[in-house]
């Protein structure tokens, strides 16, 4: 294949090319053959110099890895190189762009590029490695892909580390690379989950959410907010959304630290109310006197005998 050629003089000034493997694989080597004219050999090394090899799931180069980058020396005509990644695309791509000073020995007017063969080794099935292809990936390997010869992870899933992904983010640390750090809203000061960040105990009190990172709604309070204020705390102001505690003090008539404690409220007396309250209890105990005097000096009764009237007196007790 012969692309149209490149370089300050020419109409195109980057070439590219790419192989579709129909799928994604994991990738282990990839070989390239330029065209060989055996008596220009130096010229056609330095037609492909500093040409790059692309790695990706879509057929863009800037979506996927760079995993080779040539600069001196030049390229061999029959090129080898190791490059583990991880996708569906190949993709080759060389420039001879305005104003760039080269290298010695790269071909900058009128580079061709003539690709004979382009070939990729690695394992058909992605999760796999080994020299069959055969021994599974690390479970926590990130979209379990993993070097094709040695197992070590490419990335990581959520919540681990370490070259195998077996270590789980340090306490109060979650996410992808564990760089998302918990909320700290958990039910017991425990730490998240290392995967979602979720507080998989419940929140503390005052909090609620998945990641116990919402507060409770004014005039609410204690765990899952399920608990409603007393409505007593000073002029209107809302409780403690953890605990319900009225901070500023409690309305009149109210105490405790809810404020949920009714007290008695006794209405003022004035002066004048209290005189003449007085006056009236003094008279009151001269008329129960007056009363009492008055009974004392009644006169016998008499109690019917038969046919005969008699008048009750006291019995006498001789002593």
């Amino acid at each position: 294949m012969k692309a149209i050629d490149i370089g300050p003089t020419s109409q195109e000034k980057t070439v590219w090319w790419i192989l579709d493997l129909g799928e994604t694989h994991s990738i282990y080597c990839i070989s390239v053959e330029f065209k060989d004219y055996k008596d220009k050999e130096m010229r056609q090394r330095g037609r492909f110099a500093g040409f790059s090899l692309y790695i990706s799931n879509t057929p863009y180069k800037d979506d996927g890895r760079l995993c080779y980058k040539n600069t001196l020396p030049l390229p061999p005509l029959a090129f080898n190189i190791t490059c583990f990644g991880y996708g569906r695309y190949v993709i080759y791509y060389n420039e001879r762009l305005d104003g760039v000073t080269y290298p010695k020995g790269y071909s900058s007017l009128h580079t061709f590029t003539e690709l004979c063969e382009v070939k990729v080794q690695g394992c058909s099935k992605a999760g796999l490695y080994g020299s069959n292809c055969s021994i599974p990936c690390p479970k926590n390997c990130q979209e379990k892909w993993c070097n094709i010869v040695d197992g070590t992870c490419v990335g990581c899933a959520p919540g681990y580390l370490g070259l195998m992904c077996e270590e789980e983010c340090p306490w109060g640390w979650h996410g992808v690379g564990c760089k998302s750090k918990c909320k700290g809203h958990c039910k017991g000061n425990a730490t998240c989950n290392h995967v979602t960040g979720y507080c998989d105990g419940g929140c503390a009190a005052g909090w609620i959410g998945k990641q116990c990172v919402q507060k409770c709604k004014d005039g609410t309070y204690g765990s899952g907010c399920i608990h409603n204020c007393s409505g007593h705390c000073l002029n209107g102001t809302f409780c403690n959304m953890e605990n319900g505690f009225c901070e500023f003090g409690c309305n009149a008539g109210y105490s405790g630290n809810i404020c949920n404690k009714e007290e008695g409220i006794y209405p003022q007396v004035k002066e004048s109310d209290t005189t003449s309250t007085g006056a009236l209890a003094v008279k009151i105990s001269i008329a129960a006197v007056l009363t009492i005097i008055v009974v004392l000096r009644k006169e016998p009764q008499l109690i019917p005998e038969g046919n005969k009237t008699t008048f009750c007196t006291p019995k006498r007790t001789n002593r």
